[in-house]
């Protein structure tokens, strides 16, 4: 099993509003095995809660066969009333704010997902968000395939929301290798702007009817579906129509590693996009580049990084700081809710923080390796609205550790908390079960962490530079803004004018089932993975 702590954004294509959401993660099942007769219905007495092992794998309509790893599925023949009285004890069990759930009878309820829905708390935190962003459901087997391998079906596009309602503007940020969006025939770059899809006007279109074709076209559900686009590529003026059908794309974690040379020193850029098993693998060679190149500073760009495993977000938190500042040090402490104060609640271990972990960790090199390092006391931090979860626990370890964070772009999403993803007949569920703490004890920054210049609301404040994305130069380019005003803070401790904005970057081939509300209309919205995935193999 791993557990993991998952903040990630999920693509919104509304007709009035932009949200995002997202996501904290960890993996497990909770409560012991009892056995129940099918045959009699359960029955609900308010505020009596009876064990979740009752009711676990009791499914309206069960599995057969084995999974992706050969096990057989445990489900057995039960009801849908059965299903929501699972979620319901879960969530009593597990939730971090299972007081603030108001309970309400399951047979009320005709589907697990709209029951789901309200085992969750409806209070608002202190910048008047939802004090719960993070709720949502993933089919099992799409979520094993993607957190694993960071595959699923799309065109290994990855598109940047910069509005969703009307008039929408949506563009590039960048492609996969090989895949069918950057192919002959389509080429899309970053910063080609999409104009239509499947002959609907994506700019201007306010009917849900067109709104679901646009989301079906971004964000195709399966591998073989066939998709028209209008663009208008980066500085062109003329458009061009471009045809892509989805395959299974396997997105690559660690995209671009380099060294620039600088008046002063070497700065070495790291471009990294998901904490997925892959990137272990990735992000030890692009250290042992660096290293082996004797970069003075460091560049990490998390522009679009919504998070993933937490132990890799350790492991390359070490590999920054290094032995001595990380010896004897807390990368992470979980909090559960008041009942679980000494065990965890999912895997029944003694609570233990998370350490700088300075080997490998076997996600996808050999277990028990040392991780190189480059004993760096700062670094620079690309950030925008996508950086989550694990990536802001990169960011809030380090500072807890005295490394000192310089943050260059905007607001991160805030998400100090995490669950373990527990499926249960063939749905994976997402509720927020534990908060995140760094080695002094700082876990609050649920409103993100905000260069220190940003203008109007802010979260936690970081020193560095408010930029806005610049989709004009390719990542990893100096004269890219958020690069370069990183180059630029680097040699002046100055900062250009003020440009950060709010903006959605969401992935194509990342699928979900998540919904929120726009106009009273309800959005399909596919789930990014890229979320804080708290552990290691256990």
């Amino acid at each position: 099993m791993m557990n993991y702590l998952n903040k990630s954004f999920q693509p919104v294509i509304s007709l009035s509003v932009a949200t995002s959401l997202a996501l904290l993660i960890a993996c497990g099942g909770g409560g012991s095995s009892n056995n129940v007769n099918p045959s009699q219905p359960p029955s609900w007495q308010q505020g009596v809660f009876e064990n979740e092992g009752k009711f676990k794998n009791y499914c309206q309509m069960p599995r057969s066969g084995t999974d992706s790893q050969g096990n057989v599925f445990p489900d057995k023949q039960g009801t849908t009333l059965q299903e929501n009285h699972w979620l319901r004890a879960w969530s009593n069990n597990t939730y971090l704010w299972y007081d603030e759930i108001v309970d309400q009878d399951p047979a009320d309820f005709s589907n697990t997902e709209s029951y789901f829905n309200v085992l969750k708390t409806t209070a608002l935190s202190p910048s008047g968000n939802n004090k719960d962003k993070f709720h949502f459901t993933y089919d099992s087997e799409e979520w094993e395939q993607l957190s694993q391998s960071g595959q699923s079906a799309g065109y290994g596009a990855e598109w940047t929301i910069v509005a969703s309602a009307p008039p929408r503007k949506i563009l590039v940020a960048f492609t996969e290798e090989n895949a069918p969006a950057s192919q002959a025939g389509a080429n899309l770059e970053r910063g080609t702007e999409i104009l239509m899809i499947d002959n609907i006007d994506v700019i201007n279109a306010d009917d849900q009817a067109s709104v679901n074709i646009i989301n079906a076209g971004l964000f195709p559900a399966n591998e073989g579906e066939t998709h028209t686009f209008v663009v208008r590529d980066a500085g062109a003026s003329t458009n061009r129509t471009v045809t892509m059908t989805s395959a299974i794309i396997t997105s690559a974690p660690v995209r671009q590693t380099a060294t620039i040379d600088t008046n002063n020193g070497k700065v070495g850029y790291l471009l990294f996009n998901a904490h997925i098993a892959t990137a272990e693998e990735g992000l030890v060679d692009a250290i042992n580049q660096l290293q082996q190149d004797n970069i003075d500073d460091l560049v990490l760009d998390l522009r679009y990084n919504g998070g993933g495993l937490l132990a890799i977000a350790s492991q390359l938190s070490y590999m920054i700081a290094g032995a001595n500042a990380t010896n004897n040090k807390v990368f992470e402490e979980i909090r559960f809710n008041d009942k679980h104060t000494s065990t965890n609640p999912v895997t029944g271990r003694a609570l233990a923080p998370t350490p700088f972990y300075n080997t490998t960790l076997g996600f996808s090199l050999t277990q028990g390796q040392s991780l190189p390092t480059l004993n760096l006391s700062r670094v620079f931090i690309l950030s925008t609205d996508d950086t989550c979860s694990a990536s802001e626990s990169i960011i809030n370890a380090l500072r807890g550790i005295d490394v000192e964070v310089i943050l260059i772009g905007s607001t991160t999403c805030g998400k100090p908390y995490g669950f373990y993803p527990t499926d249960n007949c063939g749905t994976t569920y997402f509720t927020i079960q534990f908060r995140g703490e760094n080695d002094k004890g700082f876990g609050d920054y649920s409103d993100g962490f905000s260069p220190v210049n940003t203008a109007g609301t802010v979260g936690e404040v970081v020193n560095g530079c408010s930029i806005a994305d610049d989709f004009n130069h390719l990542l990893g380019n100096p004269q890219e803004s958020l690069l370069s005003a990183a180059l630029t803070y680097r040699e002046t401790g100055s900062c250009p004018t003020p440009t950060g904005v709010a903006v959605k970057h969401h992935n194509s081939p990342q699928q979900g089932t998540g919904k929120t509300q726009a106009s009273g209309i309800a959005i399909n919205k596919p789930i990014k993975l890229n979320d804080k995935i708290f552990g290691i193999p256990q």
